[in-house]
């Protein structure tokens, strides 16, 4: 028998002064069994960062052919396609095949080594990079909780998420923007 995914809710008021973004969202994430809670949280604050219409968390890990988080059309065309982690080059010129936009969010201590790597094969390719410090995202981990109301404040493409457990700050490094 599989194990099932961990469920937590998330109320969120999200201000976004880069989008003029204001807006609340009662999110419901499932934590895949193998994911750790730096790379959930990574997920809930790169939603925040893409924040829009039609955005929604995917099955992630459990579907290896779909992004962390789309954006899909009444139509069920893909408008935005966003990774985590550190996806392979294949993976990203599919991607970049199925949908209109293409953003992947790095944040662990090995970004460094597979950007630098992957970075002359990135280039060619028509999707954003960033990267999360890795330091950020285990001070974000530290607020997690099962049922959580964050505060989460976006302007210079840093992040100030506020909770009941705590506050830090996360800034996001622009690696590619196309």
């Amino acid at each position: 028998m599989a194990i099932k995914p961990t469920i937590y809710k998330a109320k969120i008021s999200l201000s976004n002064i880069d989008t003029n973004l204001y807006d609340s969202f009662n999110l419901t994430i499932a934590q895949h069994p193998s994911e750790t809670h730096e790379r959930m949280m990574t997920r809930v604050l790169a939603y925040c960062f893409n924040a829009q219409e039609f955005l929604g968390f995917t099955k992630g890990l459990s579907a290896p052919d779909e992004p962390d988080i789309w954006a899909k059309t009444l139509d069920d065309q893909i408008i935005l396609w966003c990774d985590v982690g550190e996806p392979a080059n294949d993976r990203l010129k599919k991607a970049v095949g199925r949908s209109k936009e293409v953003k992947v969010y790095s944040f662990n201590s090995k970004s460094d080594v597979w950007w630098s790597k992957g970075q002359s094969d990135f280039s060619k390719l028509n999707v954003s990079f960033y990267r999360f410090p890795w330091e950020n995202i285990q001070a974000l981990a530290l607020l997690v909780e099962r049922t959580m109301d964050i505060s989460i404040t976006i302007t210079d493409n840093s992040a100030l998420i506020v909770s009941d457990a705590g506050s830090c700050e996360v800034a996001c490094e622009i690696l590619q923007a196309v």
